[in-house]
């Protein structure tokens, strides 16, 4: 799999060229190179981070390891390495400096290889740029980068009670009392399970694992309780807190943690406090680093989480690729930016319909609902009355439960009274990303509602009138910067919509066909987690990658949740189909496999409500049937990833109805430059580039190709 390529070459850049192979037949590839060889194991050699790696030695055939001399930066590290049981010549490399390291191995005929390591403060960054100021620690820091030292606490599940309760190594309750399990490789062990909380990338981070404290745990020799397997859970909504906060996501899983698996997770991957995909891609990045140099090469890692999760997972499957291998998006969201349309629109359509304007033209629920692409008004009354995240876009907005900007309120941005406080906007928690607009150092927004004929749907199919249709378009206006309303439209900055684009912020799926995914829907008509979303996701996947083989989709009737029982078996399922591709050892892609190793049952289904499965398609969508959105209905296609569209001249033969002289005029004032051409691609609309690094500055550049170590002589 993939993360176990990570673990044991970490060529994160050159993931999707990368095919399947196992750990044995790897250890054995390096084992006999034409000359001395180092390979880093924990990730890729310019982005190490911590201080620490986890780094192999290979050697040629019949050269004994242990007469090499390793140096770092001219220090003998010899004493580090060892012959492991598996035959490898394994260390762990400690005292790394920040910036380029050379680490270099040397046969007693003075041949050898050397690489430079290139670390990172265990603080951050790495590769996303410069961090968001102000940036408050949780009690117990001890420095501005939020480091603090580990903690380790251990649990038990109760033999008797079936429950987890506290574990104290010193004073363990009696055998009896404590629970086995038998993992999914056959090993009867204790379970007893070892929580380790610490802190990386200015977040705090919790790994689970079964753990026996009586016996020791390397990373080239793990303890019998651990598959190599990693289940990551990862956290709802889209906040942009400036601090750092503990890390809420629950580890103890029963059902991953009784077969082996390690459970981890970060506050930085929870959407909720995060939404910014770039800072979550680098610290999953650098606790899967710090997971391989403390337990062990890692097999494979699935991912699961409802809502904000399920675009985090999904965003960094196509952006960073490789990190991780199997996801499970729940009430899933393709990407954060083109559901900020949706949320936008919404902003907007309400406030014309409760207002004056929308009043006088004596709108029904009906025909609000027909506009907005939804069977009710109830969604977009959900994302701007009940959620507010539409104050994502202004730099003024309260600390709300669902948009936390972390900072009081005398810090905040207020035009009049605090120009230079604190913006706290979706595209300024990002602006390391998408950069600063010259005119006033505020970030670059990619939002742009120019030219949309929001309600065009409704009105051809005749449930709005002419008139109508004129006037919502005439009045709807927009937003400006500091999010005031406007009459006219908003126009927002191309810059932006390029890098929005280009880093895969609007996500086009062209890298995902290196992941299975199992898209979990709870049927739901009535709030923001509307069905449509899972097939505009299948519809980019189709449209870059010629077919959505990767993605199944399960249906339930319970809003959210699905059905009983769903995320178990989803989770079971993502095991059986990363297993049966890790077996297949054919030299086909990544990609391939995948398909071909998809198990029987992995296939689109919906659930009735009393757990019974169907898989008939057109059943399916006659008991849970799928709406559309604002832009939808607009003329847009239903993958809605296009930011900005194309703008085409306002021409009377492109309607069904009939408008008067007065409304066409009306039209033509409201669209002065043109409306949308949906046929054509967005502005700036480009394929996503993978692992993009913004240390250089907003935009992004790719990494390139990783460091590999050179022979040296003398």
């Amino acid at each position: 799999m993939v993360s176990r390529i990570l673990a044991i070459a970490m060529l994160a850049a050159l993931v999707l060229s990368l095919g399947v192979r196992g750990r044995d037949e790897t250890a054995s590839a390096a084992k006999a190179p034409s000359g001395v060889a180092i390979n880093v194991l924990s990730n890729r050699a310019d982005l190490i981070s911590g201080g620490d790696a986890l780094v192999q030695v290979a050697v040629p055939t019949g050269t004994n390891p242990s007469t090499l001399r390793v140096t770092l930066n001219g220090s003998d590290v010899t004493s580090a390495f060892a012959v492991r049981a598996d035959g490898r010549y394994l260390g762990v490399v400690t005292g790394l400096a920040d910036g380029p390291n050379v680490l270099k191995a040397v046969l007693p005929n003075r041949t050898g290889a050397q690489i430079t390591i290139t670390n990172h403060p265990i603080g951050g960054p790495v590769f996303s740029g410069p961090q968001i100021q102000p940036w408050p620690c949780l009690p117990g820091a001890t420095d501005a980068k939020c480091d603090a030292p580990t903690t380790y606490e251990y649990t038990y599940k109760n033999a008797v009670t079936g429950q987890f309760d506290a574990y104290d190594p010193g004073n363990p309750p009696p055998a009896a009392e404590v629970a086995t399990t038998t993992t999914d490789q056959g090993h009867t062990v204790p379970y007893i399970v070892r929580v380790e909380t610490g802190a990386e990338d200015r977040g705090q981070y919790q790994v689970a694992v079964l753990f026996d404290p009586s016996k020791g745990w390397q990373p080239w020799a793990p303890q019998a309780g651990w598959n190599g397997k990693l289940e990551w859970p990862m956290g709802a909504s889209c906040g942009v807190n400036h601090g750092e906060v503990a890390d809420g996501t629950s580890v103890l899983d029963d059902t991953a943690l009784s077969r082996g698996f390690a459970v981890t997770s970060t506050s930085l991957d929870n959407n909720g406090t995060d939404c910014n995909s770039v800072v979550e891609a680098e610290a999953t990045m650098m606790l899967k680093e710090h997971i391989i140099e403390t337990y062990g090469p890692i097999r494979y890692t699935i991912s699961n989480g409802c809502s904000g999760a399920s675009l985090e997972q999904q965003l960094l499957a196509n952006d960073y690729p490789g990190l991780l291998d199997g996801i499970q998006p729940m009430c899933s969201y393709e990407d954060a930016w083109s559901t900020n349309l949706e949320v936008q629109d919404c902003s907007l359509l309400v406030n014309y319909f409760d207002g004056p304007a929308g009043v006088s033209q004596g709108w029904t629920e009906a025909q609000q609902a027909a506009v907005e692409g939804y069977q009710s008004t109830s969604p977009c009354q959900s994302w701007v009355r009940v959620f507010s995240f539409n104050q994502l876009g202004n730099p003024s907005q309260t600390n709300s439960a669902f948009t936390p900007c972390g900072v009081p309120p005398e810090q905040e941005y207020n035009a009049q009274t605090n120009p230079t406080g604190v913006r706290c906007t979706h595209q300024d928690f990002m602006v390391n990303i998408f950069g600063r607009r010259p005119q006033d150092g505020f970030a670059r927004s990619p939002y742009d509602n120019v030219g949309v004929q929001y309600g065009l749907g409704a009105l051809e199919a005749g449930v709005i009138t002419p008139a109508q249709f004129v006037d919502l378009n005439a009045k709807i206006g927009g937003h400006d910067i500091d999010y005031n309303l406007i009459p006219s439209r908003t126009a927002r900055d191309p810059v932006a919509l390029s890098i929005a684009y280009r880093a895969g912020l609007v996500n086009d799926g062209r890298q995902m066909t290196t992941v299975p995914i199992i898209d979990l829907r709870g049927h739901d008509t009535e709030e923001i987690h509307e069905d449509y979303r899972s097939y505009a996701m299948r519809s980019r996947l189709s449209h870059a990658n010629g077919g959505y083989g990767n993605q199944i989709i399960w249906t339930g009737s319970i809003p959210l949740v699905g059905d009983a029982g769903f995320q178990r078996q989803s989770f079971l399922l993502m095991d059986r189909w990363l297993g049966a591709v890790e077996a297949d050892k054919s030299t086909v892609s990544l990609a391939s496999k995948i398909l071909r190793d998809r198990p029987a049952d992995a296939k689109d289904e919906c659930f009735d409500g009393t757990g019974t499965a169907i898989d008939n398609q057109t059943v399916c969508q006659t008991l849970f049937p799928f709406y559309k959105a604002p832009r939808i209905v607009a003329g847009g296609p239903l993958s809605d990833d296009i930011l900005k569209c194309q703008l085409k001249p306002l021409n009377r033969a492109d309607y069904t109805v009939q408008f008067t002289d007065a409304e066409w005029a009306q039209l033509q004032s409201a669209f002065p430059s043109g409306v949308c051409d949906w046929s054509k691609a967005g502005v700036g609309q480009q394929p996503s580039t993978p692992w993009l690094t913004f240390a250089g500055g907003p935009g992004g550049q790719p990494l390139g190709p990783p460091p590999t170590s050179q022979p040296v002589k003398g």
